[in-house]
């Protein structure tokens, strides 16, 4: 199968799982819809009961969240992967996910935050600040892929202490967090998804595009340099993206992290070390990826259900280590 037909199959495979997650029961509704019931709700709301027509709304909201949270932490995932020339990177491993949680928890300690849309921005403006320190000390320090990860990982230990010491000492924080940090697309109302999905759109757009860029800086900084290859400004424009990525799914739905790590191997399996496939074969993996563990989350435990974070490790982590199992890993 060509790498054109394979993003056909992958699109075809997420339109199937996005029309299961809006049929499926769920703890918003435990019963399963049928097709007709969903389009006649659609297109004459007046004729179908009103409670009917707020489930199928809250399904969709759902489901378009869940699409477009694993786009953006599949091609992030890819991204981090790409400039940090680390296979064990994820969009974690910069910061941001430690950047939002203590933004949101903070925010609930001082100001007194209870609204989810109020913490939802919050998260991404945490985000971004924690993205751009990181870029900045990693800057100072020469810039490299190794100093990029170092400064990552000692921010994002600082910023997970100040969140520990404020959830242990206000009981307001800790509800907080501990909803927000379960990761689960169930329970985000459609604000949160008009807030987020601009954010993630420009982050899919400049992701895609960044691709025969990352081709380049995987030869080397040097290397890159001497085919004319702005190295500085690539690496600019790509801890920017992640951070519109990462950033907009996290504030969303919060920590999904195993998500940005697994599907970029998965994409390599495809199509190769060319990034310019990469990054869209990841973004679709991780859509598709996200959702069925959502739907599975809901079948498992009905009348309830499980997180689609917490599916998500469940389903993906034998899976990452059967391929380690049978070292069908590639390199970064």
């Amino acid at each position: 199968m060509g790498r054109a037909a394979g993003v056909m199959a992958l699109g075809a495979l997420l339109l199937a799982l996005c029309l299961t997650s809006i049929a499926s029961g769920s703890g918003l509704g435990p019963h399963d819809l049928d097709l007709a019931t969903i389009l006649t709700a659609l297109t004459d709301p007046s004729s179908v009961d009103g409670e009917l027509v707020k489930l199928i709304d809250n399904r969709l909201t759902r489901t378009f969240l869940g699409v477009f949270a694993g786009l953006a932490l599949g091609a992030a995932g890819a991204l981090t992967q790409g400039h940090t020339r680390n296979p064990l990177a994820d969009p974690g491993l910069l910061g941001i996910n430690a950047g939002a949680a203590c933004a949101v928890v903070t925010g609930v300690f001082v100001f007194g935050s209870t609204s989810t849309l109020v913490n939802t921005v919050a998260a991404l403006i945490g985000a971004g600040l924690a993205a751009l320190a990181v870029f900045a000390v990693a800057n100072l320090s020469g810039g490299t892929p190794l100093t990029l990860v170092l400064a990552g990982t000692g921010l994002s230990a600082f910023l997970m202490a100040v969140t520990s010491a404020i959830v242990l000492t206000d009981g307001a924080s800790l509800n907080v967090w501990r909803t927000w940090n379960v990761g689960a697309l169930a329970g985000r109302g459609s604000e949160i998804l008009w807030t987020t999905a601009p954010v993630i759109v420009v982050g899919l757009v400049l992701a895609l595009a960044g691709g025969w860029f990352l081709n380049l800086l995987s030869l080397g900084d040097d290397m890159a340099t001497a085919l004319g290859g702005r190295v500085l400004a690539i690496r600019i424009s790509g801890i920017a993206t992640i951070t519109l990525l990462a950033g907009g799914a996290t504030a969303a739905c919060g920590p999904i992290v195993f998500l940005g790590l697994m599907v970029p191997h998965l994409a390599r399996l495809l199509v190769g070390p060319d990034y310019r496939w990469i990054v869209p074969y990841s973004a679709m993996l991780g859509a598709a990826l996200l959702l069925a563990c959502d739907v599975l989350g809901r079948l498992v435990a009905r009348p309830g259900e499980v997180p689609a974070g917490v599916m998500l490790a469940l389903v993906g982590g034998p899976m990452l280590m059967l391929m380690v199992r049978r070292r069908r890993l590639p390199t970064v």
